[in-house]
């Protein structure tokens, strides 16, 4: 064993120059494969953590403007939704599982510590499982929140934090806000959103408002395709239509975001992605191979001689065989192992530099994906030492002897 690899390393040595040219080709195959499987495992996983943070089954709604006439009504005209769409809309519609509105507001809000200027949200219950709030403290707003119209708010962590000095000191106290004082029901986080919640009935009480409002959130189930998605959203465009006398074909009229056809197409195209990834990776690392086959087919050929006097002297052929496939997997491992090491000291520096940036989370590769990469070579390398390998075998002593 130790004469075999002794022969591996003077062979290498004897050829530093090629060996390093074709062994580079195997690194950078390898390198590329592990940055790319890495890139799209960040974009990826920043696509799953987008998912987590919003509700992926739910349509969204806004107000729009009519881009067609329609009943002797010109274009051009403003449709207002309104909180009496909601039971139109779960009526109606069989998809709909519920909706929630919501409108908002800046308002200043005051507490012990300090004062802000904050965006407000009114809204339903539902609202939290809609948008994924996470609640640190306390609880969202309530049914009886919504029932007995009270003042209560959810606030954002940051924003308890400079009211209070602590988030934690915020639950249970209160905050002034519109001159009256409102009670902290809960404290909560959000990837993205900062805006204090409070119960849609009781900002109606309070600002005199006629029911428009200027989001709804409709969650729909029991669907599982791009089609049903589009039938739910043509149906909520419908009922909207008859009850604000507007063309149904009038997009504009009502902006709708369909978010789950929305996360069927990401998610299609995230497979197309993977699949891109590991055809240009593996095809990259095919070039490697190729060029080690071709390296050991230089070094058989130069070899000749050698190999004669091996076989006069009563060398098997299996001894050719291992020597040469020994010679292939030694090149792939050590570059391969170098092209992989390098691959992920760059996803680790993307990682550090920009791996919570948005569109890009946490670009690694798993250790279990990074080893079966290493054995895929060394298995490819064997088998790009296998060809030259079997010639050298062919090689009849006495030819050999004889060649120049």
């Amino acid at each position: 064993m130790f004469d075999l690899f002794h022969e591996i390393g003077q062979t290498i040595s004897n050829n530093k120059l090629r060996t390093a040219l074709t062994g580079l080709a195997v690194a950078w195959g390898i390198f590329m494969l592990i940055v790319l499987l890495g890139a799209a495992r960040g974009v990826v996983n920043s696509f799953s953590e987008e998912a987590s943070t919003s509700s992926v089954n739910s349509i969204r709604l806004w107000s729009g403007t009519t881009s067609m006439p329609y009943k002797g009504y010109k274009d051009g005209r403003w449709i207002r939704m309104q909180d009496k769409d909601m039971d139109a809309i779960e009526g109606e519609v069989g998809a709909v599982a519920d909706v929630s509105i919501s409108a908002s507001t800046s308002q200043n809000i005051a507490g012990p510590q300090d004062y802000i200027s904050a965006s407000i949200d009114a809204v339903y219950p539902d609202e939290a499982r809609s948008q994924r709030i996470t609640e640190l403290e306390g609880r969202f707003i309530n049914r009886r929140d919504i029932a007995d119209c009270r003042r209560s708010i959810v606030l954002h962590r940051d924003k308890a934090a400079l009211l209070f000095g602590d988030p934690d000191k915020a639950l249970g106290n209160n905050v002034a806000m519109m001159n009256l004082s409102w009670k902290v029901v809960g404290v909560y986080t959000h990837r993205w959103r900062s805006n204090a919640f409070i119960p849609y009935s009781t900002y109606k009480a309070i600002s005199g408002s006629d029911g428009y409002v200027d989001q709804m959130t409709v969650r729909v189930e029991g669907i599982s395709t791009d089609m049903e998605a589009e039938e739910a959203e043509a149906g909520i465009r419908k009922v909207l239509a008859r009850r604000h006398e507007f063309d149904p074909e009038d997009s504009n009229a009502i902006w709708i975001w369909n978010q789950f056809a929305s996360y069927l197409k990401q998610a299609d195209a995230m497979v197309y992605l993977n699949l891109a990834v590991w055809v240009i990776g593996i095809l990259t690392l095919l070039t490697g191979i190729v060029g080690v086959s071709n390296i050991m087919f230089v070094s058989v050929r130069e070899r000749i001689h050698e190999i004669g006097i091996r076989r006069a002297i009563g060398a098997k052929p299996r001894d050719i065989i291992i020597q040469v496939l020994a010679e292939s997997v030694a090149i792939t491992t050590l570059f391969g192992y170098i092209g992989l090491v390098a691959g992920m000291t760059v996803l680790q520096l993307l990682d550090t530099f920009i791996g919570d940036s948005q569109g890009f989370s946490n670009p690694t590769v798993d250790i279990s994906l990074a080893l079966q990469v290493t054995l895929a070579l060394i298995v490819a390398g064997g088998i790009a030492g296998l060809f030259p390998a079997v010639k050298a075998t062919k090689v009849k002593p006495v030819e050999a002897l004889r060649d120049e």
